[in-house]
C-alpha cells in the first residue's frame, strides 16, 4: 500500500499546486497571451528556450504554434532554440554553454519578437543570458519560473511578464508550466481565430 499511497500523494500535491496557481496566475497568463497575440499580429515570432524538462516545454510550445493546438488554424511562427544540436554544441564548444540561446537570439531575433524563457529555478545561466540578449534586441520576455523566481526575476524589465508557479518542487512547477503553456495556446487560438477548447 505504501507504493499506492506515494502515487496518490503525487496526484494530491499536483492538484493542490494547480489550485494555488489558479488563484494567482490567470491574469498573468492572459497578459502573456496578449503580448504574444500582438506580436503575431505584427508579423513577429515567438522564440522559446529552457533546459531539460523546460527544453521539452519550449519545444512543446513551438510545436503547438507551428502545427496546431486544438482546432484547425494556420501555422504560427515560433522557434524553439533547443533543437539544433549542431548549433548548440558549436556555441558551447567555441564560446560557452551560457551562450547557447543568447547567440541564437542575436542572430534570429528581431525587435518586436517575444521570448518565452522557461526555468523552474529562475537561475539557469543560459536562460538568463537569453533574457539579456532579448533585451538588447528589444524583444519582450515572458518568463515561466517557480520557487522564488531566482536571478531572472530581478533581470526582467517593466514590459516583461513573470509567471511564477507557487511551489518549490521542480516536478510540480513543470506540471503547472505545461498547463500554463496550454492555456496560452488556447488564448492565442481563441483571440486570433475565435477558436479554442470547448470549456
Amino acid at each position: 500500500m505504501r507504493i499506492i499511497e506515494r502515487v496518490q500523494q503525487h496526484f494530491s500535491d499536483s492538484i493542490e499546486t494547480k489550485i494555488q496557481a489558479s488563484a494567482s496566475l490567470p491574469a498573468l497568463i492572459a497578459a502573456a497571451a496578449d503580448v504574444m497575440v500582438n506580436a503575431l499580429l505584427s508579423d513577429h515570432k515567438i522564440l522559446s528556450c529552457g533546459n531539460g524538462g523546460s527544453a521539452c516545454d519550449s519545444q512543446h510550445f513551438s510545436s503547438e504554434m507551428l502545427n496546431r493546438f486544438h482546432t484547425e488554424r494556420p501555422s504560427l511562427p515560433a522557434i524553439a532554440l533547443t533543437t539544433d544540436t549542431a548549433t548548440l554544441t558549436a556555441i558551447a564548444n567555441d564560446y560557452s554553454y551560457h551562450d547557447i540561446f543568447a547567440k541564437q537570439i542575436r542572430g534570429l531575433g528581431q525587435k518586436g519578437d517575444v521570448l518565452l524563457a522557461i526555468t523552474t529555478s529562475g537561475n539557469s545561466s543560459n536562460v538568463l543570458h537569453a533574457v539579456h540578449a532579448a533585451h538588447e534586441k528589444q524583444i519582450s520576455v515572458i518568463a515561466l519560473t517557480g520557487k522564488d523566481g531566482g536571478d531572472i526575476s530581478a533581470e526582467l524589465n517593466e514590459s516583461d511578464i513573470e509567471i511564477r508557479v507557487p511551489s518549490s518542487v521542480t516536478a510540480r512547477i513543470q506540471e503547472v508550466h505545461l498547463l500554463i503553456i496550454h492555456s496560452i495556446c488556447d488564448l492565442i487560438d481563441f483571440t486570433l481565430f475565435g477558436q479554442g477548447n470547448d470549456l
